[in-house]
């Protein structure tokens, strides 16, 4: 049965660091590869997408102990876990769809997000990246490290499911529900590239999992 996103999350936050660092492949490079591509200088301001409990700022925070973090999760004891992690650092947890949150204009020297934007369409993302793009300072980017399709037909596939379960199931409104639908990279890329972002490459890959640099 499809799980709204913020329940989906909340039953499994007891073990949910566990798992990503024993049973999702590669983690240990992709979380610490991902914070090494962060801005390092004192008091930078980031913007974490889907932030859940902190494990891509595990890795950044001793890279740059006074960054100043604003994440968006939609899971509020999700957050509570991530601020108990950390505590004296600079953090503004908000609890909120990162599609509908505001994103100030020009504020933040960087943004990240990690393991969260596989569960969307490339029509949801698309005012998702203007607004992020917007978001960001001249010279400003974005760390997208995510799981991917390996061809257009695998994407396909992933989006015919969820429509097919949630007709199946009755789902009828317009809430996040917990299922992959992740895009190939060639479309992911393009999104961005609508979304304002002056150029898009290919940092690293593990199987599935790449990390991607949006230049504003």
């Amino acid at each position: 049965m499809l799980e709204k996103m913020d329940a989906f999350f909340e039953k499994r936050l007891d073990g949910y660091d566990e798992h990503m660092r024993t049973n999702v492949d590669d983690e240990g490079q992709f979380y610490a590869f991902t914070a090494a591509q962060l801005p390092k200088a004192a008091g930078a301001k980031i913007l974490d997408l889907g932030c859940g409990t902190g494990l891509e700022l595990e890795e950044y925070f001793p890279l740059n102990p006074t960054a100043e973090i604003t994440g968006i999760d939609l899971c509020r004891p999700m957050l509570e876990a991530l601020e108990k992690k950390f505590p004296g650092k600079k953090l503004r947890l908000i609890c909120a769809s990162y599609f509908d949150e505001p994103i100030e204009k020009e504020y933040f020297d960087a943004a990240v997000s990690v393991e969260s934007l596989h569960h969307f369409t490339k029509q949801q993302k698309i005012p998702l990246y203007k607004k992020l793009c917007n978001g960001l300072k001249k010279g400003g980017y974005f760390i997208l490290t995510d799981y991917f399709a390996d061809h257009q037909e695998r994407e396909d596939y992933f989006q015919r499911e969820l429509i097919r379960l949630k007709k199946e199931q009755g789902i009828e409104d317009n809430a996040f529900y917990h299922y992959d639908t992740p895009l190939t990279v060639a479309n992911e890329t393009d999104a961005l590239l609508q979304g304002g972002f002056s150029g898009v490459e290919i940092l690293n890959q593990w199987g599935s999992t790449y990390t991607l640099k949006a230049i504003k």
